[in-house]
């Protein structure tokens, strides 16, 4: 019980114009420098807990502020993070990057929302106590306890707060325009304050927009999504050898899963082996942690097709390693502020007075309403498995009915948008285009949400200089992606095709061991960009059994097994690994497939050893690869890889 309401909580879980420098204004508020952020000044503005006065109180907002200059700057950029409860202060530094051809004549102001980190953070003793989650019934029984322990303030978390809480700190720093720059939900916030203050707004700069009355409770765009997504991945034929049809092969599991869950085996961090249930939820999951984790979604289609043919053993590993992930204040997401926030004004399909049992009958005949198409290729049924509605049919409403969506300001905007985005899909961005005059939008190709902290050709970075200097922006060419999908793991030494130059079982232990390499090398980056570092101290499972643990020397590997029956021991420096350069790798092959020996992998993709009493010394660069159908001629040598990677400050 409480493994499931935690991962239901889980799933719940962001024209340039010269300006005269000039003294602050009169009353303007006063900052002063930050303790842990140097470059930064600090404040606090203190709001009304709920304006419409029906509960008294305060919030302090806390504020930092990078002016452009000696002095003041008149208008300033102010930053909006995603969740809803994502906090951004810890932000700070990424933001002030991503954002910098703004910020060359105007300040730059952080803040973390009401309710989130250093902001009064809301929470409530049923979501933050694992007793408390594990004496629930339900998910439902534990939100509607959280609500109740909230109190009515809940009602006073919404975005129409936040908006105010934005114009309260333009006038308390005397900032006469702002440009918004706001991804996630922080562009829905944007939106808001650019409908209720358009005077006040200079530009906007949406980054993975969501929609002014979004988000929308059967998350149908982002089903719609999904089969240009994985095209876009497959794309140029890079999952040749793996699958013909990415989508076919997703909605042809989702549909035995919909029947019974995959029991498949994985591996702990020391190497022993357990059993592991896939569901249709794990298999919705991944492929949205594919949004903030490209490796994940390079993963998939192999993953998939690999549970079609009878080894789950990719698809439960990917589960685990999805699993394998650092708290930081980057990346992390408020669950009591997220549930209250969106259950207050999520335009759910049914009247907020109604009981649980009212609201649960009149979402099901609104999910009936729909095709069946609309969610390919999951079904009808998989739209409720994001969990807001079966989460927040038993919340009670403190706060009235969002108002209805205004005009929009005719003002600058540039819109960035992910061509893999499944959780703001690009089908979000357009929309918001066509409500305002000349919008700009800039779709940036195998990338994924939060664009600016994930796009690694540099498009979007490009389209913000653009943006401020005035000009029109440049479509993004179509490059190759720096996250090609995974091959199909071989299941046994047979399928692996020798390495040229290495005859017989030698040459097939070559290429397996060539093959462990890289999808260990995929396995540490996808657990890096979890961590937003190189994972030092984690230790992890092979796919096929033995383990793994990150050391500042490298990677540690014992009895390590990709393909059954060979197995790999030794340490793999991480300029190896990483970069294909530094120190050398030295390595026992064992395994009852394997022909046993040792392998060195030296700076610049030579190999030499002996395996199966026959000595080698050959070079990846003369055309040794791992030969075997699908393999990409580029995964070997490895491209050069450094931590921290772009991303690791992505908004969720």
């Amino acid at each position: 019980m409480r493994r499931v309401l935690i991962s239901a909580l889980a799933t719940l879980l962001p024209a340039g114009l010269l300006a005269v420098t000039h003294a602050p204004p009169a009353g303007a508020q006063s900052y002063v420098p930050c303790a842990n952020s140097p470059r930064f000044s600090c404040t606090t503005v203190p709001v009304p807990l709920d304006r419409s006065g029906r509960v008294p109180g305060t919030i302090s907002l806390s504020v930092e502020r990078r002016t452009a200059g000696p002095t003041q700057s008149p208008d300033a950029v102010i930053a909006l993070a995603g969740g809803p409860g994502q906090a951004a202060l810890a932000l700070g530094a990424f933001i002030a990057e991503a954002i910098s051809p703004a910020l060359q004549t105007r300040d730059l102001l952080v803040f973390d929302q009401r309710g989130t980190g250093a902001s009064d953070p809301l929470s409530c003793p049923a979501l933050g106590s694992a007793k408390e989650i594990e004496k629930a019934h339900t998910a439902g029984e534990l939100i509607e306890r959280c609500a109740l322990e909230i109190g009515p303030a809940r009602g006073a978390f919404t975005t129409q707060e936040s908006v105010e809480d934005i114009e309260a700190i333009r006038q308390a720093g005397g900032y006469e325009k702002l440009v918004l720059y706001g991804t996630s939900y922080g562009t829905k916030v944007a939106l808001e304050y650019a409908e209720r203050y358009p005077e006040h707004v200079e530009a906007l700069v949406l980054d993975s927009t969501e929609t002014p009355e979004g988000p929308e409770p059967f998350h149908v765009g982002t089903y719609k999504a999904m089969t240009p997504v994985l095209q876009e991945l497959c794309s140029r034929g890079a999952c040749a050898g793996v699958t013909r049809n990415p989508v076919a092969d997703l909605a042809h599991l989702a549909a035995r899963l919909r029947a019974h869950s995959l029991t498949g085996e994985a591996y702990d961090e020391r190497g022993k082996r357990f059993k592991l249930s896939v569901t249709n939820r794990d298999l919705f999951e991944l492929l949205l942690d594919g949004d903030l984790n490209p490796v994940i979604r390079a993963e998939m289609p192999a993953a998939v097709h690999s549970a079609l043919s009878h080894d789950p053993a990719p698809l439960s590993r990917l589960v685990v390693l999805a699993g394998i992930h650092q708290s930081s204040a980057s990346s992390e997401v408020d669950n009591t502020l997220f549930v209250d926030t969106s259950c207050e004004e999520t335009q759910f399909p049914w009247l907020r007075a109604a009981p649980e049992a009212t609201r649960a009958v009149e979402a099901e005949a609104a999910l009936n309403a729909l095709p069946g198409s609309a969610f390919y290729p999951f079904d009808p049924e998989s739209g409720l498995l994001d969990q807001t509605i079966p989460l927040c049919a038993s919340w009670p409403d403190a706060s009235p009915a969002p108002p209805a969506q205004s005009a929009l300001p005719d003002v600058p905007t540039l819109i960035l948008s992910g061509g893999q985005d499944l959780r703001t899909p690009t089908e979000n961005a357009r929309h918001v285009a066509s409500l305002i005059p000349d919008a700009q939008v800039e779709v940036v190709p195998y990338t994924g949400h939060s664009v600016l902290g994930s796009d690694f050709s540099g498009c979007a970075k490009s389209a913000v200089t653009a943006f401020f200097d005035g000009a029109s922006i440049k479509a993004c060419r179509s490059t190759a992606t720096h996250f090609p999908p995974a091959p199909l793991a071989p299941t046994q030494l047979s399928k692996v095709t020798s390495t040229p130059g290495v005859s017989g079982a030698p040459g097939r232990t070559l290429a397996a061991t060539l093959e462990e390499v890289l999808d260990l090398r995929r396995a540490i980056i996808e657990i890096g960009l979890n961590f937003g570092e190189l994972p030092l101290g984690v230790r992890f499972g092979g796919l096929r059994g033995g383990s793994v643990k990150m050391t500042k020397a490298g990677a540690e590997l014992d009895r390590l097994s990709y393909i059954s029956g060979v197995r790999i021991s030794g340490l793999i420096p991480t300029g190896i690994l990483l970069k294909n350069k530094g120190s050398a790798a030295n390595l026992s092959i064992g395994g009852s497939a394997a022909a046993n020996g040792h392998l060195r992998i030296s700076s610049g993709g030579h190999l030499s050893g002996v395996l199966g009493g026959q000595s080698f010394h050959v070079s990846v660069f003369a055309k040794v690869k791992v030969a075997r159908v699908g393999a990409s001629p580029d995964e070997w040598p490895p491209r050069p890889v450094a931590f921290p990677l772009p991303g690791l400050a992505r908004v969720p």
